[in-house]
């Protein structure tokens, strides 16, 4: 069992009948949908999804889950997702799987965030991993050579065609290769407010539970 599988499992455990629970998107949440999906056939739990990308959503139901539109499920009790970078303070960059706006959307109507990880994932400094930046089409070029001027190494993220790729809402992905951020708020601050950005990848002050699955075993790590 590899350790995006361990942590999936272990973060299953959380959900109980009657909750109604956020779900991710990413290769880990993937196990976290497959263990679900075999708990509501096996262990009869019963629970209302909803998620946070059209893939999640088709797995869910292929495994006989109930999920529903974000505007038609009860208050979320629960979301559980999965990072692409952690840092000390329980910040993160996500987006890596081109859903970050879905998964911000899901995770701020959320009572409790949990994300799964393994072990690589947890850094001292966010941004060695490219920082996502969601984009209307129009003027996208003109964002881009924004962003460019200001010296945010910008790269359009391709698909596997090499075409620019599209979110499940239609917009375009710049991805920022700064290598590290050193004032994650301020960035946050700065990006939301130009004109044409949709949502970036910074997560701040969302998760409150951690599960980091490593080679020594699981780790649960609260937000103090």
């Amino acid at each position: 069992m590899n350790l995006k599988q361990q942590v999936g499992i272990e973060a299953a455990k959380l959900v109980k009948s009657g909750m109604t629970v956020g779900l991710g998107t990413g290769s880990t949440v993937y196990y976290l949908v497959e263990e679900l999906g075999r708990l509501a056939r096996e262990e009869g739990l019963d629970f209302v999804a909803t998620s946070t990308s059209t893939r999640t959503r088709q797995q869910g139901e292929k495994l006989g889950l109930t999920v529903v539109d974000i505007d038609d499920a009860p208050p979320i009790d629960l979301t559980i997702d999965g990072a692409d970078e952690v840092d000390p303070h329980f910040n993160g960059i996500k987006g890596g799987g081109a859903a970050h706006l879905f998964e911000k959307i899901v995770a701020i109507n959320s009572k409790r965030n949990v994300w799964i990880v393994d072990e690589s994932k947890l850094v001292e400094q966010l941004g060695a991993f490219p920082l996502p930046v969601e984009v209307v089409k129009f003027g996208s070029q003109r964002l881009f050579d924004h962003l460019k001027a200001y010296d945010l190494r910008p790269i359009f993220r391709e698909d596997e065609s090499g075409q620019k790729l599209l979110t499940d809402d239609g917009n375009y992905i710049i991805d920022l290769h700064l290598e590290r951020i050193e004032n994650p708020v301020e960035l946050a601050s700065w990006l939301s407010h130009q004109v044409g950005v949709v949502e970036h990848g910074l997560f701040l002050d969302i998760a409150d539970t951690v599960i980091v699955g490593g080679k020594s075993g699981l780790k649960v790590l609260e937000k103090k």
